[in-house]
């Protein structure tokens, strides 16, 4: 039997007993994402008049609301597992075994956050826009528990980035070992969570360059990211192997991402649409001249909260 290529390697266990507390790699990799983006999050929106740990007010609804709607939505696009012939239904409720959909994760996390901005009085598309970039950088970080769990992968390769798969017990949180103790190899295979994990990043940064330097209204940053993401995750998914319920031929995710992709397009529209973007209004302007037409919810200003939608150049 020939030698394998050079490849990436993978960790032979996902989970680590600190007595009797298991760490599992992919809920770290979920947790330490959440965080970054909470504190991208809180940082962009202090750029704009925000108050110290507005963030976590508003996360304290979206994560919990975003952990659910992406739990719900893997168990409606692969319910076989859970629900089809020999299948676990209380499998449905282990979520740190991995299967978090994040279309499910964005929409419901959006109603979260909708809930929490409200409560603290900030405009929904003022804080979609400071969040967009943190979103993406936990994206990024998540993707790396697909890592420890040895999954999400492409075809197999042999070029030196190929990914090193094994055979894994999901259940046991470690590589199936043969007679002599050593992990089953599956194969070499193509990263695409690692090249998802690339994008992401990559996109953050277009993000948050293109919000220095251009005058977007209120939703529009967030519109892009809604619209950019799944121009990537759409070549992920052509090149992703591992099962998945299809339609017309093609993965479920692959329509999602045509779909979402389209919202992100009207979204931007619709948004540049509505009121006038913060760089139109006149700094020189007396305190007692009313504008000519009145601000829109999403730009109105929140007493000692935010006072701009765009961040400083």
């Amino acid at each position: 039997m020939s030698a394998l290529p050079v490849t990436i390697p993978s960790p032979t266990q996902g989970v680590w007993d600190l007595g009797p507390l298991p760490v599992r790699g992919y809920a770290m990799c979920i947790l330490a994402g959440i965080v970054a983006a909470v504190w991208i999050t809180q940082k962009r929106l202090e750029d704009r008049g925000g108050r110290q740990g507005l963030t976590l007010d508003i996360a304290a609804w979206a994560v919990p609301f975003g952990i659910l709607g992406g739990r719900i939505y893997h168990l409606i696009t692969s319910p076989q597992a859970y629900f089809g012939e020999g299948g676990h239904p209380l499998d449905a409720l282990k979520i740190w075994n991995g299967g978090l959909g994040i279309w499910g994760a964005i929409a419901l996390g959006a109603v979260g956050a909708l809930i929490g901005c409200r409560r603290q009085g900030i405009p929904l598309r003022v804080f979609a826009d400071a969040c967009a970039p943190g979103l993406l950088v936990a994206q990024a970080m998540g993707r790396w528990g697909n890592y420890f769990n040895n999954e999400i992968y492409g075809s197999p390769t042999t070029l030196p980035w190929g990914l090193k798969i094994y055979e894994w017990d999901q259940s046991a949180g470690h590589a199936v070992r043969d007679a002599a103790g050593n992990a089953v190899v599956k194969g070499v295979y193509q990263p695409t969570f690692l090249y998802e994990s690339i994008f992401c990043l990559a996109l953050a940064l277009v993000l948050v360059l293109l919000d220095r330097r251009r005058d977007f209204r209120p939703g529009q940053l967030f519109a892009l990211y809604v619209a950019g993401y799944p121009v990537g995750r759409i070549v992920m998914e052509f090149m992703r192997t591992d099962d998945a319920n299809h339609i017309l031929g093609l993965r479920v995710n692959v329509w999602v991402c045509v779909l979402v992709f389209l919202l992100g397009v009207v979204l931007y529209a619709r948004f540049g649409r509505t009121g006038p973007p913060p760089a139109a209004q006149d700094p020189d302007a007396a305190p007692d001249e009313a504008p000519d037409e009145a601000p829109d919810e999403a730009t109105r200003e929140a007493p000692d909260q935010v006072v701009s939608s765009r961040a400083p150049d």
